[in-house]
């Protein structure tokens, strides 16, 4: 079907115009400020709506195979679009886990089945995500995003500078989940004010950032391209700040949530616990400066979506992890454009450009690309409730928060994959 998109705003070679988008056999045929003749095409009214390259999510939950208890790939494909995402990278902590071609083909069965989105899987970079043998990369390195043990850190010195030289050959990128276990100490939510104040086990910042520098020394080395997943330290910002002013060839992440709340907005719920946990307002602030300055690339939702009887155990004994596919651009928008501290242009960047720049997945809004773009309405304001939301998963800290920006539609390859029911 042949779509017009007539009278919005189009983030069109980094700036927004006025304009009107034509698509025909799910390509993008004209952006034009030409008054379009309306035919026989499908006319899509979004008069006053801001139209954006659809969003890229290089860390999402998507839990099939093994966990379809928690979601799904068709209701986690189907909140992506409701968020505005036309790509996302599923992590490979799954049963099975994807090491071999064998056990990766159980999950591309169901993205090809179920998604109504682009589904670019993870592989391990151990089997099981051990730490202990090497995933088959040859088996699965077209069929892959990039290599993952995310959930744990890969704890082994040794094991992890092997991995990045074997993974270097083959052009991919490792995405780290940074975690020293020695550093743990049993805690589950950040070692910092709230911690004390509430007689709860902290998780020092020492556990990701010393993990962080580890790896960034043997980045030097070995000469892998890095990806940090959810950055969330002050020490973990400056050292990649560091590092990337040495050349050496990182990127990384940070969540919603890192950016807009501190610990001491904690409450005594599991929707407030994540690993790695909210942070202390220095943290947060260093997160901001390092979106500034370029230090960190992209925003990710680490969408982990858990039953609700996994999250209703309080902040010590509720599983680790949040949803955040369908609320991380109204918060981010919200917090950090309204506000004035971030451009729109400069937002984009962070949720499409630049992981599609890196890790070589999504496509831009231009003519003669596939039409994956989102249309949202900025002057809508609506109050969060999780009981609408389209993932199986509900636990968000962003429950009751009142946002401006509401999706209108989303076009995966010119087809419908979310529009608004008026």
């Amino acid at each position: 079907m042949n779509y017009i998109l007539p009278n919005i705003t189009v983030f069109d070679q980094g700036r927004f115009v006025n304009s009107n988008i034509f698509i025909t056999d799910g390509l993008i045929s004209k952006i034009s400020a030409t008054t379009p003749s309306y035919s026989s095409d499908t006319l899509v009214d979004m008069e006053g709506c801001f139209v954006f390259p659809g969003f890229i999510d290089v860390h999402v939950h998507l839990r099939e195979p093994g966990f379809f208890y928690k979601e799904t790939i068709k209701t986690g494909t189907k909140a992506a679009a409701r968020g505005g995402y036309t790509t996302v990278c599923a992590m490979p902590n799954l049963s099975p886990t994807p090491d071999c071609k064998k056990n990766l083909l159980p999950q591309l069965e169901l993205i090809k089945k179920d998604a109504c989105i682009h589904v670019w899987p993870y592989g391990t970079i151990s089997v099981g995500e051990q730490g202990e043998a090497f995933a088959a990369y040859d088996e699965i390195t077209d069929e892959v995003c990039a290599f993952s043990d995310d959930g744990r850190g890969v704890q082994n010195d040794d094991f992890m500078r092997a991995a990045m030289k074997k993974i270097s050959k083959y052009g991919k990128i490792i995405a780290a989940h940074c975690e020293d276990n020695t550093l743990l100490r049993g805690g589950y939510i950040h070692d910092g004010e709230y911690a004390a104040s509430h007689g709860h086990k902290g998780i020092s910042s020492a556990s990701e950032w010393k993990q962080v520098e580890r790896d960034l020394a043997l980045v030097k080395e070995t000469g892998c391209k890095y990806h940090v997943c959810h950055v969330s330290t002050k020490e973990s910002v400056a050292l990649i700040r560091k590092a990337k002013a040495h050349g050496v060839d990182v990127t990384c992440e940070t969540g919603p949530h890192y950016l807009v709340m501190n610990d001491q907005m904690l409450q005594e719920d599991g929707r407030f616990k994540m690993n790695p946990p909210i942070r202390s307002e220095e943290d947060r602030q260093a997160l901001i400066e390092g979106i500034l300055d370029g230090t960190i690339d992209m925003v990710a939702t680490d969408h982990a979506p858990h039953s609700s009887e996994e999250k209703s155990k309080g902040l010590q004994g509720s599983m680790m992890g949040i949803v955040g596919l369908e609320t991380a651009f109204p918060v981010l928008y919200t917090e950090l454009v309204k506000t004035g501290i971030l451009s729109l242009e400069k937002l984009i960047d962070l949720l499409h450009t630049n992981s599609r720049k890196r890790f070589g997945i999504g496509t831009p809004l231009a003519v003669g690309q596939p039409a994956n773009l989102t249309v949202f309405d900025l002057k809508k304001q609506y109050t969060i409730n999780p009981e609408d939301f389209l993932s199986m998963g509900r636990s968000t800290p962003f429950a009751g928060k009142e946002v401006w920006s509401a999706c209108k539609l989303t076009l995966c390859d010119g087809k419908i994959a979310y529009q608004e029911q008026k």
